[in-house]
């Protein structure tokens, strides 16, 4: 069944006046599923972990279309990931009805320098047993596109001023390495992702998001450069460590 970024990304190129040519990427077939081509297709070590938490990616206007969006990863992965593309001039009515929702505590994932101090936190607080409710899930909203994009999204998103702002700290440099934006401490969508997911506990799906991105990074790499998949690497074994791909 196509997630929530699958199915944001055939609503854009529906859209599209001419095929999207990705910037120095393969221009072969592609499968549908891990936009891999075929040789080197992923799907079958696609994991999928049960979360308490939730995803909301805010996309950049063709950052769907992009092969090495990381987005995807974080939507293979985690089964409440929410997908909207961003629009300056209108908000989609899914995504405030998804932000109204009273199951979710949204929490807008962005440096905290950029936001006021009173809504800035760096920390989810866990659900509370002792307490017998479970109380609201916490919904991460990442901005999915360039620096430049994500900081126009926050900035011009009224729609989320009412939020707190989960500022991170990651104490590692990005292992990100299929764009480059010379910066060390900008992370790729599914780490920011994984960065979330940890700080709530979820450190199951966490540990598989950050394993899958190297696997999907040597996936993407191989075919880039024709090269075979090493499927007994450490990428591989890596995933096969912190989580076992559900049966087809």
């Amino acid at each position: 069944m196509p997630h929530a970024v699958s199915l944001l990304r055939a609503a854009r190129l529906a859209r599209s006046a001419k095929p999207f040519l990705a910037r120095g990427g393969f221009k072969r077939e592609r499968c549908a599923g891990c936009r891999l081509v075929p040789s080197h297709c992923m799907c079958a070590v696609r994991p999928s972990v049960a979360t308490r938490a939730g995803v909301c990616l805010l996309m950049a206007d063709i950052e769907p279309l992009k092969p090495t969006n990381t987005g995807w990863l974080v939507a293979d992965v985690v089964a409440d990931t929410f997908a909207f593309g961003w629009a300056r001039t209108e908000t989609d009515p899914a995504l405030l009805a998804l932000l109204s929702d009273p199951q979710w505590q949204p929490y807008v994932v962005f440096p905290g320098q950029y936001a006021a101090p009173e809504r800035v936190v760096s920390r989810v607080p866990p659900p509370d047993p002792a307490s017998g409710e479970a109380g609201k899930r916490p919904l991460f909203i990442l901005f999915d596109g360039t620096w430049g994009e994500a900081r126009k999204m926050f900035s011009r998103s009224p729609c989320l001023d009412a939020f707190p702002v989960l500022s991170l700290q990651p104490e590692q440099i990005t292992q990100y390495k299929l764009r480059n934006s010379g910066r060390g401490d900008h992370f790729c969508t599914s780490e920011v992702a994984a960065l979330c997911l940890n700080l709530a506990g979820e450190h199951v799906a966490g540990h598989t998001l950050e394993a899958y991105l190297a696997v999907f990074t040597h996936h993407y790499l191989s075919a880039k450069n024709q090269q075979p998949i090493a499927w007994d690497g450490a990428a591989h074994q890596r995933l096969r460590e912190v989580c076992v791909p559900p049966s087809a």
